[in-house]
This record gives C-alpha cells, structure tokens and sequence, in this order.
C-alpha cells in the first residue's frame, strides 16, 4: 500500500519522464476510459496493460463541488496487478498518481514544444495539478517567474506561499492574462475560456489540461487555429477535448489540425517547435497508459528490495 508520500517520493520527476516517454514510444492496451455521471460529479474507469507485464486500473471521483469544501476536486485509487497470474502487487494512492504524471506529460511534452529558453511560468488553477506543474516545470526549465492565477485569488495565494517556503520563484497574480509569460499552463474545470488568441504572444507554448469533458474548454478557437496543436492521443482528444471538439463545431479547425500526438515527438516523426515564434499547444486529457508507467515506476524499487509490496 502507497499513500501520497510514498507516492510521489518514488515518482521523482527525471525517472518519471523517462518512464513516460518509454510507454509512449511502447504503446500498450488503454481503452479510452469509462465515463459515468454522478449526481454531483464523474466516476471514471481507466484501465491499461502490457502483454505480459502488467495491468491496472485507476478509479477516480472528479467532483467539482469539493473546491467550496476546501477538499481536493479529485479522488482516485490504483491498483496495479501481475499481468501474468493478476495477483495484486499495490494499491497506491491514484490522486499524487494523477498529479504528477500529468505534470509529467506535460513536461514531457514542452521539452519538445516550449522554447528551450522559457523563463516564465504562469498557472491557471491553484490545486494539486498546479502544485504538481509547478515543481515539474521549475525541474525541467530555469524559470525566475511561476505565476498563479485562481478564480477567488485565494487558492493562488495559499499554493504560491508552500511553493515559495520551498525556494520556488512563485507569487499569485490577480489575472489570468497570459502577455509576458513564456509557458501557460492551465488545470481548471472552465467551460468558458480562459486563454484568447489576441492575448497570447508569439513564441508562447500553451499546456491545456483541465478540459477532459467536451462541454470544458480552457482556449478559444482563435487560438488553436493560430498554433501547433499536439495532443496526448488522438482517440482520447477526438472523444472528450472541449477545446478542439468546440473549435472544430465553430469550424475554426478541423481535426487534421492537431499535428500529432506525443508519441509522435517521443518517436521524432515529428519534429514539435520548429521556430522561436510558434505559437504551440499541448492539449491533453489523460491516457491510462502514463498511469501504468508511473505505477510501474513507483512499484519498481520495492519489488527490487524486498520483493513484495
């Protein structure tokens, strides 16, 4: 059993991008995840397995509501099993799971589409995804700047105090206005936008996370149609991507708009940034495949040392 500590402390962030970076060029089964609604939220089903190797199965509660509870906004569970007999191996806490290796894509995905020399960070959302983003960013590029943008303002400040008590370079702002930031990153549950094309400067790489429904959306149309636009996968974007599924509807874009997926840049049949004043995109909804990666990596070290978890 891997609580939240446990967790994160075996997912350190260069070994879990490593991991990332060797499922994606890998591939395994990953269905696109179950959808259920619940009364005050969404109970999704994620489960993944490599042939031979293992499987697993992430449960997550995505409840918008806890933000007035002061409570997280998702809840999630993992259990990771023997591939070969099914014998459960770990139960790990699937929320610090989820955190980082969605941070994890993410970075993953700018170190092929952000400006090598990115400086300044800012974050749309103040929750454990931002926190997690934060620190992903600040270990992948030498940032002077991480910005924090929250609806109340609250939230932002709170998250930009812990991460400043650790040496981080963070402060709350009260806009989300993206002018002076090299990397935008935004983990909210929007359905209107946030990021405006007429706002975003030339050389900019926005990550979009938080649209995982296709009412969501973090970025308007005018602005996917000005970038590279670049998705976790195409089967995940195509279903539940508020932000391209809306701009297609628009008739902003079509869906050949989205260049390739991260595997395509992992493999280099893709080249991502390919000029310092590209406008990219990194739009992102969760693929079940980097949970079994991180799981994997988390489980790894114990299976080493004592053999059993």
């Amino acid at each position: 059993m891997l609580d939240a500590e446990a967790v994160a402390a075996r997912l350190p962030w260069d070994a879990l991008e490593q991991a990332l970076r060797a499922m994606f060029l890998d591939g395994c089964s990953a269905p696109l995840r179950h959808r259920h609604g619940l009364a005050d939220g969404t109970l999704l089903l994620m489960p993944a397995w490599t042939a031979g190797g293992h499987t697993g199965v992430k449960i997550v509660h995505v409840m918008p509501g806890n933000t007035a509870l002061r409570l997280p906004s998702v809840h999630a569970a993992y259990l990771l099993s023997d591939g070969n007999t099914g014998q459960p191996l770990a139960m790990l806490d699937g929320g610090a799971l989820t955190d980082r290796r969605t941070a994890g894509a993410s970075v993953l995905a700018a170190g092929y589409l952000a400006r090598p020399d990115s400086r300044r960070l800012l974050i749309l959302g103040a929750g454990r995804v931002a926190h997690a983003l934060a620190e992903a960013y600040a270990h992948r590029f030498d940032l002077t700047d991480i910005a924090l943008w929250s609806p109340s303002g609250t939230s932002a400040r709170r998250l930009a105090a812990s991460l400043a008590a650790t040496g981080l370079p963070a402060r709350a702002v009260a806009s989300s206005d993206p002018t002076g930031h090299d990397i935008v990153a935004a983990a909210t549950l929007s359905t209107t936008p946030l990021i405006t094309a007429d706002a975003v400067a030339p050389g900019t790489h926005i990550d979009l996370i938080g649209a995982f429904r296709p009412d969501m959306r973090e970025a308007d149309a005018a602005l996917l149609a000005r970038a590279t636009l670049v998705v976790d996968t195409r089967a995940g974007a195509m279903a539940e991507a508020g932000d391209i599924l809306q701009a297609i509807a628009e008739g902003a874009i079509t869906a050949a708009h989205v260049v390739a997926e991260l595997a395509d840049l992992c493999r280099a049949t893709h080249p991502g940034r390919r000029t310092a004043q590209e406008i990219t995109i990194f739009k992102s909804v969760g693929w079940a495949g980097e949970d079994l990666a991180a799981a994997i990596l988390a489980v790894t070290p114990v299976d080493k040392s004592v053999g059993e978890v």
